[in-house]
């Protein structure tokens, strides 16, 4: 299995059953609401603005009757209201009731925030959903600069100069299920040591085995892996997470280390230590590594570097990427400003350019449209397999498809799941092992 997005969420998130917010009331009115949203399109997008539409089936476990409203409130992902429509609730005790919603969003495309407000008689709570409608017009224009190409290719041209010095050594402690694992370490940008797991499969027939190639979600450790029979599985750590954590100190700011300099920001780097890892794979084909067959594979920030890593590098030939990180970055900043008090990575980087008057929006924009995986996704030729979380707030939806729209492959797809957040659904997975398992055309 791919590995899940990485980014701690509280615990009860993508809870479907609504909370029990009743009020303090007699004993006889113990009990609770329970809420089953179903969204009129099962993965949350509808094709067109007339289609949407939402059934809400209710079960009331109270001992006594529940009167009062629900209340359907839709805004855009930038909070301009589009809809608002209240039902009168009556609900007998231990009963049961559907509600059924027609919205009218006033918009051809986009993805639109839906809340489902109860005011009953002894419980109060809202409902949460996203929505998106049209999803393959979202297509906002590139903020590539005129040098990108040029600044990217001198950036890997000095990496070239840098010798890698790999180092294989396998740590026998860790082998199991006939597999053997081994920590790899290579000098990368600025000369820095950084390190990952390598798992190779122990085969009868000696054939060299296809890569999942791994990068990492944001300040995330991965380990090695172990459960895959078919695919040699590459775990990579960029520098400043899991064992490449001492190739950089970014004194607890990394994604904020020299953000104000193009040439010096930490991502360049980072880039840098993802194709660096690609080249070892290519050097070390005498390990079992059929180079022709590598997939790159990525979460949240693993997602955005999955895309540059594509972009740039064609030896590259599939790209998995889950709820992609930094994605249309522009958008993704404005979205999280709304929100003073995020906490994401966008939002830490917003509350730095909000405290730091001098270093304004539009001068982070020119460093940050270097690094947007937008920019990237027009130069990715391999095939690519996306899914996102409707209810994230770390990569807002329209960012994600923004990004995606910008991919030309015609193998590309992607998924959708409406109740997750930072994250998706498990059946995604088996989708992602049956995509890649038809673009290598294994048995």
């Amino acid at each position: 299995m791919a590995a899940r997005a990485q980014y701690i969420l509280p615990e009860n998130f993508n809870s479907v059953k609504a909370a029990d917010t009743a009020k303090e009331n007699s004993s006889e009115d113990e009990g609770e609401i329970l809420i089953k949203v179903k969204p009129g399109a099962s993965d949350g997008i509808f094709k067109n603005s007339d289609d949407v539409s939402y059934t809400l089936r209710v079960d009331n476990l109270y001992k006594v009757t529940q009167d009062g409203k629900l209340t359907c409130y839709v805004t855009t992902d930038m909070g301009d209201k589009v809809f608002e429509n209240t039902l009168n609730v009556h609900m007998t005790k231990k009963s049961s009731d559907n509600f059924k919603f027609k919205i009218d969003c006033k918009q051809d495309y986009g993805f639109f925030k839906v809340s489902f407000i109860f005011h009953l008689s002894s419980y109060d709570d809202t409902v949460k959903r996203v929505f998106g409608v049209n999803a393959s017009k979202i297509n906002p224009p590139l903020h590539k600069p005129a040098d990108f190409d040029i600044f990217w290719k001198r950036t890997r041209d000095s990496l070239a100069k840098i010798a890698p010095q790999y180092k294989v050594t396998e740590e026998h402690a860790l082998d199991v299920n006939n597999k053997r694992v081994y920590l790899v370490e290579m000098h990368s940008w600025g000369d820095k040591v950084v390190r990952g797991w390598l798992t190779i499969p122990i085969t009868k027939n000696k054939k060299p085995l296809p890569v999942k190639y791994r990068l990492p979600g944001y300040i995330v450790a991965l380990e090695p892996s172990l459960d895959d029979d078919d695919f040699v599985e590459f775990n990579f750590n960029v520098r400043g997470g899991g064992n490449s954590k001492s190739a950089i100190d970014t004194h607890g700011e990394y994604n904020l280390y020299n953000i104000e300099n193009r040439d010096e920001y930490v991502y360049r780097a980072v880039y840098m230590d993802c194709v660096r890892g690609l080249d070892f794979l290519y050097a070390h084909a005498g390990l079992g590594i059929d180079t022709s067959k590598i997939m790159v594979d990525g979460s949240s920030q693993g997602g955005g570097l999955a895309i540059a890593l594509a972009a740039m590098d064609r030896r590259i030939k599939v790209a998995t990427v889950q709820v992609p990180l930094y994605a249309d970055f522009r958008t993704a900043y404005d979205i999280t400003a709304l929100n003073p008090k995020s906490q994401t990575p966008v939002g830490m980087i917003v509350n730095y350019v909000r405290t730091h008057p001098k270093f304004n929006k539009e001068k982070l924009f020119d460093v940050w449209d270097y690094y947007d995986p937008l920019n990237f996704a027009p130069d990715v030729k391999c095939p690519v397999l996306m899914a996102i979380g409707l209810l994230d707030e770390f990569c807002p939806p329209r960012c994600s498809l923004a990004m995606y729209n910008k991919l030309t492959n015609k193998r590309n797809e992607w998924w959708s799941s409406p109740e997750k957040t930072h994250e998706v659904d498990e059946l995604y997975y088996t989708k992602q092992f049956l995509w890649f398992q038809d673009i290598f055309r294994l048995d």
